[in-house]
């Protein structure tokens, strides 16, 4: 296969001497199947000697009938092969991979250029090697152009599944194959990370009939007979609260009589029709919300609060944001809150990796691997929470005993941590005994550090009015 007329695809696998008989028989089953394959003229798979480390190497090729075909099993059905080879042999094989081509520059097509037309550099494949562009100046559908924009954007294809299953049940597992180098067949990190969590805010936050309730049917008036037994329902709850009520106050009264409270206690609360109202104090608004009476609003009072504090937030900028976050209510208020949520849990990020970088000094590890892992686990943490929405919600329409989705919760609860420590493990490699003292100490600061950055997303809420 060295004079060929059509572009080569090489793949190599490194292997090691226990796993040598499994893979040249699953090389066999490789090689037959490429040969059936719409776009593959030719294939054959051969022993390529060892590396330095003493490992055997085997080499499989494919002649791809053009530069058009090569492209089209380049994006499935050759990373395919090496997802599956990742898939059956995990850390047994290495597997590398690279198209080849003949580097003549009048073969090249008319839409071809010899040189990237992004940077100028000599090309020698489909991809430059400076800039990474395609050789290709090709004119698209609208169809391809939104195609392309959706996939780098959300990176749908089948490196996503190949990164969400280990990611939930192999913990550390991405970390690790990511700084020994075997990346190709996983989404990137970051990408990951944003991917799920913008799946999580919007599957925990967004509720259709809420935020889309215009294409939904109404739900019918209630008939006259509907509304009548829900007159009689009201009646009967409201006489059982009132014998309920009316107990309570006896109860307060004769503790007044005896002294044990102070006296018109009872006397704050004031019956009114079928109900009971309490009586607020008069420089308290009971329509304020969590902010109360923003009249009394102050901390420049505080003899504990720094000097440049008390400078910056007067009385009177106190009462004011007091008041425009009493004017746009409770709910909006916990709305900004949550908005501020995701940039606190980017915030978090650097500071746990920091904790990483002391608690495994030695480690000779850079500050962005220690990162990583935590990029890792927030991705993880993302991912088991919509999952495990996504299985209640299909608990509560199935009608079904809300027992399994506590016994989900508690699942849930404890693997968790537990798979926060096993990625310990698998990342930096320590024993039992060292990996529980940094575990304790890296949640210790973790839950520090989740509350502080939450408690910044609040005061960010509450400033931002």
């Amino acid at each position: 296969m060295t004079d060929y007329a059509g572009p080569l695809y090489e793949t190599s696998f490194v292997v090691s001497d226990d796993a040598l008989s499994e893979l040249d028989s699953w090389l066999e089953e490789v090689i037959k199947a490429a040969s059936r394959k719409e776009g593959i003229e030719a294939a054959r798979a051969f022993d390529s000697g060892v590396d330095d480390q003493g490992r055997s190497i085997r080499t499989c090729q494919f002649q791809a009938q053009d530069d058009n075909a090569l492209d089209v099993l380049i994006d499935g059905y050759f990373g395919d092969i090496d997802a599956a080879a990742a898939d059956k042999f995990g850390d047994r094989v290495i597997v590398q991979s690279r198209a080849l081509r003949a580097d003549h520059s009048y073969e090249l097509p008319p839409n071809e250029s010899p040189v990237c037309l992004n940077c100028g550099t000599r090309l020698r494949g489909q991809y430059c090697g400076s800039c990474g562009q395609r050789s290709r100046s090709r004119l698209i559908s609208i169809w391809q152009l939104l195609k392309e924009a959706f996939g780098d954007l959300l990176e749908l294809d089948s490196r996503l599944w190949r990164t969400a299953l280990p990611l939930l049940i192999r913990p550390g597992q991405l970390t690790r194959d990511y700084l020994e180098g075997r990346r190709a067949r996983y989404m990137p990190p970051f990408r990951t990370y944003l991917v799920l969590s913008v799946i999580f805010f919007v599957v925990a936050f967004f509720d259709p009939t809420d935020n889309l309730g215009l294409l939904f049917e109404p739900e019918p008036e209630p008939t006259a007979e509907e509304i009548v037994g829900l007159e009689e329902e009201a009646k009967i709850t409201a006489t059982e609260n009132k014998e309920q009520l009316d107990a309570a106050l006896e109860k307060l009264r004769k503790l007044e009589a005896d002294g044990v409270i102070s006296e018109n206690t009872a006397a704050e609360f004031e019956e009114v029709g079928d109900g009971l109202r309490i009586s607020f104090d008069s420089d308290t608004d009971p329509d304020g919300g969590i902010f109360g009476n923003c009249e009394d609003a102050s901390i420049s009072d505080e003899d504990d609060v720094p000097e440049w504090v008390s400078k910056r937030f007067t009385d009177e900028r106190v009462k004011q944001i007091c008041e425009r976050n009493k004017a746009r209510g409770n709910d909006n208020f916990a709305d900004a809150i949550v908005d501020n949520v995701p940039l606190a849990l980017i915030v978090l990020l650097p500071l746990m990796a920091m904790v990483l970088k002391l608690l495994y000094p030695l480690s000779r590890r850079y500050f962005v691997e220690h990162l990583l892992f935590f990029v890792h686990f927030h991705a993880f943490f993302f991912l088991i929470l919509i999952l495990q929405i996504l299985f209640e919600r299909l608990l509560a329409s199935l009608s079904l005993d809300g027992t399994i989705s506590t016994l989900i919760l508690v699942a849930t609860s404890f693997y968790i941590p537990v798979y926060l420590y096993k990625a310990m493990r698998r990342v930096y490699g320590q024993g039992h005994l060292m990996t529980i003292l940094k575990y304790l100490m890296l949640l210790t600061a973790y839950l520090s550090g989740a509350t502080l950055t939450l408690l910044g997303a609040f005061l960010v809420a509450l400033l931002s009015a």
